[in-house]
C-alpha cells in the first residue's frame, strides 16, 4: 500500500467526548492531508453518534484527502464509506471483513512479529504494531523500541505502522528501521494545540 498514510492520529472517547472535538480533529486533518489518517475508535459512543461524527470528518477529505479510518466498527465505517477500517483482536476476522466489503482497506492491531504475520498471511493491506514505548495505555510494561519494530518490519512485507508513547523526536529512527509511519494518540490530541502537535510529526516523516 504505497499511499497509505504516514501519521496516524488515532483518538478513543475521552478524546472524542472533549468541548470543541470535531474543530479540532478538522484542524489536525487538514494539516496532515494526504499525509495522515485519523482514526475513529469508539467503546462508548452509541452507533448514531458515531455514524454522525464519521461522516463530518469524512466530508472533510474531500479537501484535505486526509484519511478516515474507523476502528472495529466495519458497519459504520461501510455506512460512511471511508477509507479504511482498523481490527483489533476483539473484532471480527480480515477474511469476514474481505467477504462483506471487498472493497475496504483493512488495517490490523498487532503486538508481535507473529501476530503481523499472520494478519498479513489472512490478507489485511497494513498493521498498526506496538506498544514501542511506554505508555498509559500499557501501565507497567516497559518500553520495547530496541527490537520490537525491527522483528516486525522483517517478518511482513506489508506497511508497519508504530505505535505506543511514540513522540516526534522518535519518528526518523522508527522509520530508519522499517516502519511505514507512526500512529500517535495523547502525543497529539493531549497538546494544547492538536494541529501544531501533528504537524510536527509530519515534520519528521
Amino acid at each position: 500500500m504505497a499511499n497509505l498514510p504516514f501519521v496516524h492520529a488515532v483518538t478513543n472517547d475521552e478524546i472524542m467526548l472533549r468541548p470543541g472535538f470535531l474543530r479540532k480533529a478538522m484542524a489536525v486533518m487538514r494539516v496532515l492531508g494526504d499525509k495522515g489518517a485519523i482514526h475513529i475508535r469508539s467503546q462508548l459512543l452509541d452507533s448514531p453518534t458515531l455514524f454522525s461524527l464519521t461522516l463530518a470528518l469524512l466530508e472533510l477529505n474531500e479537501q484535505t484527502k486526509c484519511w478516515c479510518i474507523v476502528n472495529d466498527r466495519v458497519d459504520i465505517a461501510l455506512a460512511c464509506g471511508v477509507q479504511g477500517v482498523q481490527l483489533t483482536h476483539k473484532s471480527i476476522s480480515v477474511p469476514d471483513v474481505q467477504r462483506i466489503a471487498p472493497a475496504l482497506r483493512i488495517g490490523a492491531s498487532v503486538h508481535s512479529p507473529e501476530e503481523a504475520r499472520d494478519a498479513e498471511q489472512a490478507g489485511a493491506d497494513w498493521c498498526v504494531a506496538g506498544h514501542v514505548f511506554e505508555t498509559q495505555s500499557h501501565p507497567g510494561l516497559p518500553r520495547r523500541e530496541s527490537s520490537f519494530i525491527n522483528d516486525v518490519v522483517a517478518a511482513v512485507s506489508f506497511p508497519v505502522i508504530a505505535i505506543g508513547g511514540i513522540r516526534p523526536e522518535h519518528v526518523r529512527s522508527l522509520t530508519h528501521r522499517g516502519a511505514h509511519g507512526v500512529a500517535a494518540i495523547r502525543g497529539i490530541w493531549n497538546d494544547e494545540n492538536p494541529e501544531l502537535a501533528a504537524s510536527r510529526y509530519l515534520s519528521q516523516v
